[in-house]
C-alpha cells in the first residue's frame, strides 16, 4: 500500500473545490476516533466526505455506499465530544471555500457561520494528512485560537507544535527544500523526494524516466487520469498502461483505501474469531481428557458387581469385619483376594460394591453421551476454523461473528445476505457453501429431495449440492473435485468425498448450524 501524498490531495481539492464552494454542512458523524464524515449538499447534489485520520490509512474522499459497506462503518450511539462540538459549531453552515497552503498535506475548509451574538464569523476546519502526525483542527480565523481537535497534542508529544483548545493555530515547520516549478537545470532523480516540496517515494519512482517540464506538469496537475493497478498494490493519478482506470480522483482514492481498510478489517476479525474458537476447542479438548479418565475409572463396574455377588454367596462361610477375605471367582475360574472395610460387615461391604457398581453404570453413561457431543462440539469448532479460513469479504467473516457470538440487538445497518457461491456443471446449477450459515441455507432452502449433496469425508468442508437427480459418474467426479477444493483436505494427495440425494440428509433437533447426518452414501475418492 502507498501512501497519501500532496498531489493526490491537491488533484482532489481542484476537483470538487467548485462543489465544495457554497455547499453546506447538513450533517456530521464520527463513527471512531480517528475517522469523520460530513454530509455535505449543494443544489441537488448530496457527498459524504470521508476523513481518516489513522496512521495507517490516512485519507479524505467522497465515500460510496459500497464502500460505506466494506469499510465497516457504524455510527455510534453516542457521539463523541469533538463530534458534538463540530455539531454546535458547523452543523448547517455554508463552505466558502478550500484551500491547500503551498505543499502541505493540509486541507483547509473554510466556513462561513454566526457567534452567540448573531455576528458573522469564519472558521477553519484544517485535515492535516501526516501519517503519525494527522489530525483534524477547528478554528477562528480572525483570531487563530483552535477552538478544537481530534486529539490533543501535549508539549511532552511535541515540543514544536502543541494542539489544544485556545492556544494558536500555526502551519508545520518549513521543510529546507526547493520548489521544484521554480528549479532550473538537471535533477538528481535518485533523490527527488530529498530535495524537492511535495515529492513521495511513489512520486519519485513515476518521475524517474520524466524530463524537468514533464515533472513541473505533474504538479501544474496536467493530463489528469486517476487509476488504480489491477492488484491494488499502487495507484497514480496520472496515465499508467494496464490498470483499472477510475472517473474521479475521488473515486480512486475511495476505491483504493477502502479496499486495504476491508482487509485489515477482516483480519482482525478473523484473528479474533480464531482465537475464541482456539480457545473452545483447547477447552472441549481439556474435557475429553476428563471423561477419558473417567470412563477408565468406570471399566472396574462390572468389577463391583462381582465382588458383591461373591461377598453375598460367601457370607456364611467368611467372618463380619474383616480387613481380607479370600474367595473363588466362579466367573474367572480362580481364587481372588477382595479388601473390605472393617468397621463393616461383610453384607454392607457388599451393598457398598453394588452402590459403586451402579454409580460407575451411570458415569459410564453420562461419559459416553458427554464424549458424543463433546466429539460433535470439536467437529462444529474445526468447521469454524476451515470457514473463517476460506471467508474472503467483511460479510462472510460478519456472518461466522453473528453466529458465535449473536448479537441481541438489531444492527444498527444492514448487511447484505451473503449466499452460497453458485456454478454450473455439464448445464447443472452447483451451489457451494463457504460457512455454517450457507452450508445450512443449502441443506434447508435449496435442496430437494432428489438433488446430490456431497462433502469431504471425515474433514472439516463446504456441502456441495448438484441439481440434478441422475447425474453421469462424470458430473460426479466434478462435484467431488469441487467438495475436496473447498475442504481442510484440498492440499491432500487424496480424499474420500461421500455423496448422497438431499432427502437422505436429517438435521438432529439443536444440532450446531450446518451440521447434517446421512443415510445411504457412497463414496469416491479424489486424487
Amino acid at each position: 500500500m502507498i501512501t497519501f501524498d500532496y498531489l493526490t490531495l491537491k488533484a482532489f481539492a481542484k476537483e470538487n473545490e467548485e462543489f465544495f464552494a457554497g455547499a453546506r454542512i447538513q450533517k456530521i458523524q464520527q463513527p471512531s476516533r480517528r475517522e469523520l464524515i460530513l454530509g455535505i449538499r449543494k443544489g441537488s447534489k448530496a457527498k459524504k466526505l470521508y476523513i481518516n485520520i489513522n496512521p495507517q490509512f490516512y485519507h479524505m474522499c467522497f465515500i460510496s455506499g459500497m464502500n460505506e459497506v466494506k469499510r465497516n462503518i457504524t455510527i455510534p450511539d453516542k457521539p463523541p465530544m469533538f463530534c458534538m462540538l463540530l455539531r454546535k459549531y458547523i452543523e448547517n453552515s455554508t463552505i466558502n471555500c478550500v484551500k491547500i497552503p503551498n505543499y502541505e498535506r493540509i486541507f483547509e475548509i473554510y466556513i462561513d457561520t454566526y457567534n452567540e451574538l448573531a455576528e458573522k464569523i469564519q472558521l477553519c476546519l484544517a485535515v492535516e494528512l501526516m501519517g503519525k502526525y494527522s489530525n483534524i483542527i477547528l478554528y477562528n480565523t480572525s483570531t487563530k485560537k483552535i477552538i478544537g481537535c481530534a486529539h490533543n497534542v501535549s508539549e511532552q508529544k511535541s515540543s514544536v507544535r502543541e494542539m489544544s483548545g485556545t492556544l494558536p493555530y500555526v502551519y508545520p515547520p518549513q521543510q529546507d527544500k526547493l520548489d521544484v516549478l521554480e528549479f532550473e537545470g538537471i535533477p538528481n532523480y535518485d533523490k527527488l523526494k530529498d530535495t524537492f516540496l511535495g515529492f513521495s517515494t511513489q512520486l519519485q519512482k513515476e518521475c524517474k524516466h520524466k524530463t524537468l517540464d514533464e515533472i513541473k506538469d505533474m504538479f501544474r496537475l496536467k493530463k489528469i487520469s486517476p487509476n488504480i493497478s489491477y492488484n491494488y498494490s499502487e495507484y497514480s493519478i496520472f496515465y499508467k498502461p494496464e490498470s483499472l482506470m477510475k472517473l474521479s480522483v475521488s473515486d480512486m482514492i475511495d476505491d483504493y483505501y477502502s479496499y486495504y481498510i476491508e482487509q485489515n478489517n477482516i483480519k482482525i476479525l478473523k484473528s479474533d474469531l480464531l482465537s475464541i474458537v482456539n480457545a473452545k476447542i483447547k477447552k472441549l479438548e481439556n474435557s475429553t481428557l476428563k471423561i477419558q479418565y473417567r470412563l477408565e475409572q468406570a471399566k472396574d463396574a462390572e468389577k463391583f458387581r462381582l465382588y458383591g455377588d461373591l461377598l453375598m454367596a460367601n457370607l456364611f462361610n467368611l467372618k463380619d469385619y474383616s480387613p481380607l477375605v479370600e474367595v473363588f471367582d466362579y466367573e474367572n475360574n480362580k481364587n481372588i483376594r477382595i479388601f473390605l472395610d472393617p468397621q463393616k460387615s461383610l453384607k454392607n461391604n457388599a451393598n457398598d460394591f453394588y452402590k459403586l457398581y451402579n454409580k460407575s453404570k451411570k458415569t459410564l453413561t453420562h461419559s459416553i453421551e458427554m464424549y458424543e457431543r463433546i466429539k460433535l462440539e470439536l467437529e462444529y469448532c474445526e468447521q469454524l476454523k476451515y470457514s473463517i479460513a476460506c471467508s474472503e469479504t467483511f460479510g462472510e467473516v460478519y456472518d461466522i461473528k453473528l453466529e458465535i457470538q449473536p448479537e441481541r440487538q438489531k444492527p444498527t445497518q444492514e448487511r447484505k445476505s451473503y449466499e452460497p457461491i453458485r456454478t454450473q456443471i455439464d448445464g447443472y446449477d452447483v451451489y457451494i457453501g463457504k460457512n455454517n450459515r450457507q452450508n445450512d441455507y443449502i441443506v434447508s432452502k435449496l435442496a430437494k429431495d432428489d438433488d446430490l449433496w456431497l462433502h469431504v469425508h471425515n474433514c472439516a468442508g463446504s456441502h456441495v449440492l448438484l441439481k440434478c437427480s441422475n447425474p453421469q459418474e462424470s458430473t460426479i467426479l466434478a462435484c467431488a473435485k469441487l467438495a475436496k477444493k473447498y475442504s481442510t483436505a484440498s492440499q491432500s494427495a487424496k480424499a474420500g468425498v461421500i455423496y448422497t440425494a438431499a432427502k437422505n440428509l436429517k438435521k438432529p433437533h439443536k444440532s450446531p448450524m450446518g451440521y447434517v447426518t446421512y443415510r445411504g452414501e457412497k463414496e469416491i475418492v479424489v486424487d
